[in-house]
C-alpha cells in the first residue's frame, strides 16, 4: 500500500475521479455495447470519489508522504503535464490526433512509477506496469484501425485504474476497522 493512511484514501478517491474521466472518454467512439459498461463504469468511478473524498476531507490532519517533498511532487506532475500537452501538440500537428489518448495514457501510466517513489508501496508500481504493457500491446491493434484510440485505451485505463482504487480502498477500509 501507500506509506500514509491519507494517501492512501486520497488516492482511492482521484482513482475514482480517473476512472469516470478514462471511461467517459472511451463514449468519445466506444465499441459496439460498451457505451452501458462504461457508462457503468464512470457513475462506479464517481461514488468511489465522493465517498472516499469526503472520507479524505475529514482526514485531512492525518500524515502524509508529501511532507517535505511538495516540490518533487509538484515537478512530478508538472512534468507530466507538459509531456502529455507537448505530445498532444506534436500529435495534432502531425495529423496524428487520434492518438493522443494513448499517448496521454503512456505519460499517465509512466508517471505512476516516479509516484512509487514518492509514495511507495506495490500498489503504484504495478498499476504501471500492467498499464505500460497493456498500452505496448495495443499499438499493433491500433494501427489496423482508424479509430480514435481512446476506443480502447479508455477501457484499459479506467479498468486498471479502478482495480487499484478497489486494492487501496479495501485496504483504508480494512485498516480503519
Amino acid at each position: 500500500m501507500l506509506s500514509e493512511f491519507r494517501d492512501v484514501i486520497f488516492t482511492t478517491a482521484w482513482f475514482g475521479l480517473m476512472t469516470m474521466v478514462w471511461c467517459g472518454w472511451a463514449q468519445e467512439s466506444p465499441a459496439r455495447g460498451w457505451r452501458v459498461p462504461l457508462i457503468v463504469g464512470s457513475v462506479a468511478g464517481v461514488l468511489l470519489a465522493a465517498g472516499f473524498g469526503v472520507w479524505t476531507g475529514l482526514s485531512w490532519g492525518m500524515p502524509t508522504a508529501l511532507e517535505g517533498r511538495y516540490a518533487t511532487f509538484g515537478v512530478v506532475v508538472a512534468a507530466e503535464v507538459l509531456a502529455a500537452g507537448v505530445g498532444a501538440l506534436v500529435l495534432v500537428r502531425r495529423g496524428q490526433s487520434r492518438w493522443i489518448a494513448w499517448w496521454v495514457a503512456m505519460v499517465v501510466a509512466v508517471h505512476f512509477l516516479s509516484l512509487s517513489g514518492i509514495f511507495g508501496g506495490w500498489v503504484l508500481t504495478a498499476l504501471a506496469i500492467v498499464q505500460v504493457v497493456g498500452l505496448a500491446a495495443l499499438v499493433a491493434p491500433l494501427r489496423r484501425t482508424e479509430a480514435p484510440t481512446s476506443r480502447w485505451v479508455g477501457p484499459l485505463m479506467g479498468v486498471t485504474i479502478f482495480a487499484a482504487a478497489l486494492v487501496l480502498g479495501v485496504g483504508a477500509l480494512v485498516g480503519a476497522a
